[in-house]
């Protein structure tokens, strides 16, 4: 079973933007949107199987990147919308699970936290020598662009700085807090607490907090096959049914075959 029904594909039109009436037009559109979702991707296509700023931008199921984004409109209108999203700070954005850029509702950040993210005693032994210098530098300006972090670190390579920036956005220590093109292209990059301190602070179980997950994931798809989950974000498949049939057993959701669920209510 790996066709969806017609009923969940256009569940996830409406959810996802996927009608020309739907498509997000602002800033505030796209805060709407994540709100709403809980999460999506930022500019990635239907290939990657879930929400996006860019799919919502076209308002179409069959939302294909073009090679020459540059002089695509939706294309460049989708990530002019990112970074407005990215400089109001209304929710978070960085490169998370699997390395893609991610927007989340500032109610799922405890939730990919505690899966994804480490605590400031873990960084000594979970973190590279120069994702600590970044930290280090950004603990002490709070916030930098990238060849000025990049020259405070001491790195004499951009690679070095690069790598660093992922592994921090991936533990979600740091964040972009601005995208600017004047006088040059540059990112000013921040620490990730400075932007959502009170969420950071929340604790949660690691279970409870990929049983929220599968619910958000769950409640954007409608319904999920098998292994979808798993693939998504990288659980094993045993934490993937877990967290399912502990949905299963609460009444949000129902299991139609081995590893398939829908939201017991489609609305």
């Amino acid at each position: 079973m790996r066709e969806l029904p017609e009923e969940i594909e256009q569940y996830r039109d409406r959810k996802w933007h996927r009608e020309e009436s739907l498509r997000v037009e602002t800033a505030a559109d796209v805060e709407a949107m994540v709100e709403d979702l809980g999460f999506c991707l930022g500019l990635t296509d239907v290939r990657k199987d879930l929400p996006s700023v860019y799919i919502a931008v076209c308002g179409r199921r069959d939302a294909h990147m073009p090679r020459n984004v540059q002089k695509d409109y939706e294309a460049s209108k989708a990530w002019v919308l990112k970074d407005e999203v990215v400089a109001r700070g209304k929710v978070y954005y960085g490169k998370l699970v699997k390395g893609n850029s991610m927007f989340l509702a500032p109610r799922m950040i405890p939730v990919f936290n505690a899966i994804w993210g480490i605590s400031k005693k873990a960084e000594k032994d979970e973190l590279s020598k120069n994702a600590r210098k970044v930290l280090k530098v950004l603990r002490k300006e709070w916030d930098m662009a990238t060849s000025d972090l990049r020259e405070a670190c001491g790195f004499a390579v951009k690679a070095d700085l690069t790598k660093a920036i992922d592994e921090l956005q991936k533990k979600m220590k740091v964040v972009p807090q601005e995208v600017l093109y004047v006088p040059k292209f540059t990112y000013i990059w921040t620490l990730a607490e400075a932007r959502f301190p009170e969420e950071l602070s929340v604790k949660m179980p690691r279970d409870e907090a990929v049983r929220e997950l599968a619910r958000c994931y769950l409640q954007m798809c409608g319904m999920t096959l098998l292994g979808d989950m798993s693939r998504k974000f990288g659980f094993y498949r045993w934490e993937s049914g877990r967290a399912n049939h502990q949905l299963v057993d609460e009444g949000f959701a129902d299991r139609l075959a081995t590893g398939v669920y829908k939201v017991a209510e489609i609305v």
